[in-house]
C-alpha cells in the first residue's frame, strides 16, 4: 500500500507542477524566476506550483500558506531555501519528524519521517498573499492529498490562512466532513480541534514575521509536533 501512495502521490505531483490556472500567480511565479534575487542569480529558479513531499505513510500532516518566491519557488520544494523552512525543519527534526534541522536545496538528503508537508496554495503569491478565490482554485489539490494520505491522524495547520485551507478540505471530504463540529473554532496557537479520525493543530506560521518579533518561538512551535507525536 505505501508504494501505491507514494505512486499516486507522484502522480499527483506532477499534476500539480504543470498548473497554469491562476494567471496572476503565473505571471509572478515566473517573473521571479527570471529577474532572481542578487543572491542566487547563478540559481535556475523552478518558478512552477509546488507539489507537497515527505513520508507516503505520514500520520502528520503540515499545511502551510504558499511557497516562498524566492524559497519554494527557486528551489522545487516547500519551504526549502528560506528562513521560514529554517524554522520549521528545525522543529521537525527536533521532535523526531525530519532526519536533519535545515534543507537548502531539494537534493539536500532531507527526509521526513512521519510526516508530510503541504501548502494551501502552491504558487508563490505577490507580497506572500494569495486571494482567496487561488485559495479555492488550488483546493482540489489539498483535497486530494487528503485522500491519498490514508493514514494522517493529525493535520498541522500553520497560521489562519492555512487553517481555513484545511477546514476546507476537511468539509469537502465524504470521509470526514460528518465529522466535524458544527461551528469552526478560532484559529489561535495550539488550538486542538478534534474532528472524527483526525485532530487538527492550529501553530503560528514560521514567517519571518512571526519569528523575529518572537511571536513565535522555538519553543512554541515544538509543542505543537511534541503534541502531534503524543496524538499519533
Amino acid at each position: 500500500m505505501v508504494q501505491v501512495r507514494a505512486r499516486d502521490l507522484n502522480a499527483l505531483a506532477g499534476e500539480i507542477s504543470e498548473c497554469r490556472a491562476c494567471p496572476r500567480l503565473v505571471e509572478w511565479r515566473e517573473s521571479v524566476g527570471r529577474e532572481k534575487r542578487a543572491s542566487f542569480r547563478d540559481d535556475t529558479y523552478w518558478a512552477r506550483p509546488v507539489p507537497g513531499f515527505g513520508d507516503p505513510d505520514a500520520r502528520v500532516l503540515v499545511v502551510g500558506l504558499a511557497p516562498a518566491a524566492h524559497g519554494g519557488n527557486r528551489t522545487g520544494r516547500v519551504f526549502t531555501g528560506d528562513r521560514s523552512g529554517d524554522f520549521l525543519f528545525a522543529s521537525m527534526f527536533r521532535c523526531g519528524f525530519a532526519n536533519q534541522p535545515t534543507s537548502a536545496a531539494i537534493d539536500d538528503g532531507l527526509v521526513l519521517r512521519d510526516a508530510y508537508v503541504a501548502a494551501a496554495v502552491r504558487c508563490a503569491p505577490p507580497a506572500n498573499k494569495p486571494t482567496p478565490a487561488e485559495r479555492d482554485e488550488c483546493a482540489p489539490y489539498l483535497h486530494r492529498e487528503l485522500e491519498l494520505l490514508a493514514r494522517v491522524r493529525v493535520i498541522v495547520a500553520l497560521g489562519a490562512f492555512g487553517f481555513e485551507a484545511v477546514w476546507r478540505a476537511l468539509r469537502a471530504s465524504e470521509e470526514f466532513g460528518g465529522e466535524l463540529p458544527r461551528r469552526r473554532p478560532r484559529f489561535a496557537h495550539r488550538v486542538e480541534v478534534p474532528c472524527g479520525p483526525l485532530t487538527v493543530l492550529g501553530a503560528f506560521h514560521p514567517s519571518q514575521q512571526n519569528t523575529f518579533t518572537g511571536r513565535l518561538t522555538p519553543e512554541m512551535l515544538d509543542s505543537v509536533f511534541v503534541r502531534a507525536g503524543e496524538l499519533v
